[in-house]
């Protein structure tokens, strides 16, 4: 017959109550989500139609993309400010190539990718072993890139080359009508991507422990430096490749574009459910913050009467919701 030490017994069920309450901002954004569905649904005709929630994705791919990115950077216990420079720097960057160089569409993606990601590796050098704040890092970051987007061109630079033309009309027929543009299937292959790679892989496992306590994951063995290094070449990445899918859906790069992306990115990972102090979160739950983002819009658009500004009113309350939500949460553990 076995004995259960009174203590320990204890201990599984406060990690099973953390565990239920870790999940818990997530199952109230999914909530939310549906609960705003089926109001906007009474309230206007046709907006349960399947292409109005299609066009969540398709007109916020790009953000989706950073989304994933930042997500990891959060988990981790850090902050990216630079997301929405880096997707203007590429944007340029590829139009400019493209446009006026005579640069292969194919040629100029590898080529932004590869700097994006290498962009966020030397921000990650600099915070890991100078031991420099992330904040400011990033925001130094932030500040190069859009002004070196700026150097290259004040001017938006349209893209008329006949390969982006043709992937920005592409649409994949889903039935009834409904389909999917090429921007909004890399958002779900990022998705799917960035969620296997936090639950299944060493470096997702190493991500969460660095957020979680920086110092105990040091002493297990883990690879801190390389994986924080890691985390921001990935943010670097994912905000390169949102500069690519922005030019698709815009066919144009501007040093203006994404101005304040950043912000909405991060908006968009807390209300998923991911803590700012790192350590608790979910890919798909930042990718459901998007989509409640992208629904605000929606409503107001399809109101009719309401000014744009209250989408910024209705997330910032939503995020200091979230923010209490996630402080309650933090005192219980």
């Amino acid at each position: 017959m076995s004995v259960v030490h009174p203590t320990s017994a204890a201990g599984a069920r406060d990690a099973r109550a953390w565990r239920v309450a870790e999940r818990l901002p997530l199952l109230v954004t999914a909530t939310l989500f549906v609960a705003m569905s089926a109001g906007g649904g009474v309230l206007y005709d046709g907006f349960l139609s399947p292409q109005v929630f299609l066009n969540l994705l398709i007109d916020n791919a790009f953000l989706c993309i950073v989304a994933v990115g930042l997500t990891f950077v959060i988990l981790s216990g850090g902050i990216d400010l630079s997301v929405g420079a880096v997707i203007a720097f590429t944007s340029v960057l590829s139009a400019t190539l493209v446009q006026q160089h005579g640069w292969h569409p194919l040629a100029a993606i590898p080529l932004v990718l590869a700097f994006g990601a290498g962009f966020g590796a030397l921000m990650g050098t600099l915070i890991r072993y100078y031991r420099l704040p992330p904040f400011v890092v990033t925001l130094a970051g932030m500040f190069l890139a859009r002004g070196a987007a700026t150097l290259i061109s004040v001017d938006s630079i349209s893209i008329e080359h006949p390969f982006y033309t043709a992937v920005a009309a592409l649409r994949i027929p889903l039935g009834g009508g409904a389909s999917l543009s090429f921007g909004a299937l890399a958002a779900l292959a990022v998705v799917a991507g960035g969620a296997l790679l936090a639950s299944a892989t060493r470096f997702g496992r190493t991500v969460y422990a660095i957020g979680g306590n920086e110092q105990s994951a040091w002493l297990m063995g883990l690879p801190v430096g390389s994986t924080l290094v890691g985390v921001y070449a990935l943010s670097g990445f994912c905000s390169a490749l949102a500069g690519v899918t922005y030019t698709f859906y815009m066919l144009s790069g501007y040093s203006q574009h994404a101005m304040g992306l950043e912000l909405d990115a991060i908006a968009a990972v807390v209300i998923g459910g991911t803590l700012l102090s790192g350590g608790s979160g979910h890919v798909l739950g930042s990718f459901v913050g998007v989509l409640v983002l992208g629904l605000i819009q929606t409503l107001i658009v399809f109101d009719g009467t309401l000014s744009s500004w209250w989408t910024r009113i209705a997330i910032g309350v939503l995020l200091l919701a979230f923010c209490l939500l996630q402080r309650l949460l933090v005192a219980r553990r």
